[in-house]
This record gives C-alpha cells, structure tokens and sequence, in this order.
C-alpha cells in the first residue's frame, strides 16, 4: 500500500473521496457532481495519493461520513488528522472548530476570540477555506457574525453548508432556527 491512498464512496450529496496516511486522515473531499469530477478533484489535490480499499479504521470513518450525512448524529472529534503540511495558525484554528458541538455554530470572530485577537477573522475565515478535511474538521458549523452562513470552498459552496448544518441542527440541544424547517432551509441557501 502507498503512504498516501485514498477511496471514493457514495452519500446522499453524491460520491465522497477520503485521503488517509498512517497518520491520519488528510483530506476529504464533498460530491463534486459525479464519481470521475470527485476522483479527478481528489488526485489534483493529493498526486501521490493510490486508490485502495479502506482499512477497517478508515472504513468506520467512511461510514461515520455516510451515516452523518444520512442524518445521524456522528462525532468525528477523535479521528486522528494528517494536517502536517499545513501552516501552525490553520491547525490552531482547527483545533477550536473541532470542539464546536454538533448542532451548533461559532463565528469566525468567535474563534479569533479563542485565539487572543479579535482581529484575526479574516484569516480564520482563510484557514476555513483551506480546511482539507470538511466534515470530519467541522468548519460548515463557523459562520458569519451577520447571521449569514459565511462562505464554504467545498463542491457545492453554500448549498452543502446549509444541507450539512440543516442535518446536524436536528440533534443540537437548542431552540429551532431557521436551520431547522426545509421551506426556510431553500430561501436561506438562495440568500447565502
């Protein structure tokens, strides 16, 4: 087996591709329309990388990844990442969004905050757009401070943000939101 392999699966968005190492898993990538768009996506994202079937521990997260977006609660927290490569601010960042429950959001400035400095929203915001590993790194559930849902680079952009926190939304312990009903689910991913 290469250190680097990865997998494409099918969900309920379409099919999925997951990148692992020993050390953990370093990418996931969303439904980029079809099974050959997501490959392609993938193996321009990580060249090394083989096709293999999963291991018995990346297949269990595959699933975790099938079941969430089917509309199960899943928790990713102790799914061991391969971020090496990225800058030390991006795996602070990340750090933090792996704390927020699921059915729930922080804002970018909330996380700044985390950080020390407030100013620092915008490039929490960039960190987000570099997360290699969505879902399992949670950075759908960071949002904007202006009540909108703030962007999302994977295949889909919003749309799949919006699909992912309407999922998750339904097992938070708080009040319903404007995440929660399907009619207003469609107007909010049109507004973005």
């Amino acid at each position: 087996m290469s250190a680097w392999n990865f997998a494409i699966f099918d969900t309920a968005l379409g099919h999925c591709g997951i990148t692992w190492t020993s050390r953990g898993i370093a990418g996931v990538d969303l439904p980029a329309g079809s099974e050959e768009k997501t490959r392609a996506r993938l193996k321009k994202r990580f060249p090394e990388a083989q096709e293999a079937g999963p291991a018995p521990d990346i297949q269990k997260i595959v699933d975790g990844v099938v079941a969430l977006i089917a509309g199960e609660k899943i928790d990713f927290s102790d799914v061991a990442l391969d971020h090496a490569p990225l800058p030390e601010f991006s795996k602070r960042v990340y750090e933090i969004v792996r704390t927020i429950p699921i059915g729930h959001t922080l804002t970018y400035g909330d996380i700044a905050k985390k950080l020390g400095d407030v100013s620092l929203s915008r490039e929490v915001g960039q960190a987000m757009g570099r997360n290699p590993t969505p879902i399992i790194m949670p950075c759908h559930r960071v949002v904007a401070a202006s009540g909108k849902t703030g962007g999302f680079s994977a295949p889909g952009g919003i749309d799949t943000k919006m699909k992912l926190l309407s999922i998750e939304r339904r097992h938070g312990d708080h009040a319903p939101t404007l995440f929660d009903d399907d009619e207003a689910f469609r107007y909010a991913s049109k507004k973005g």
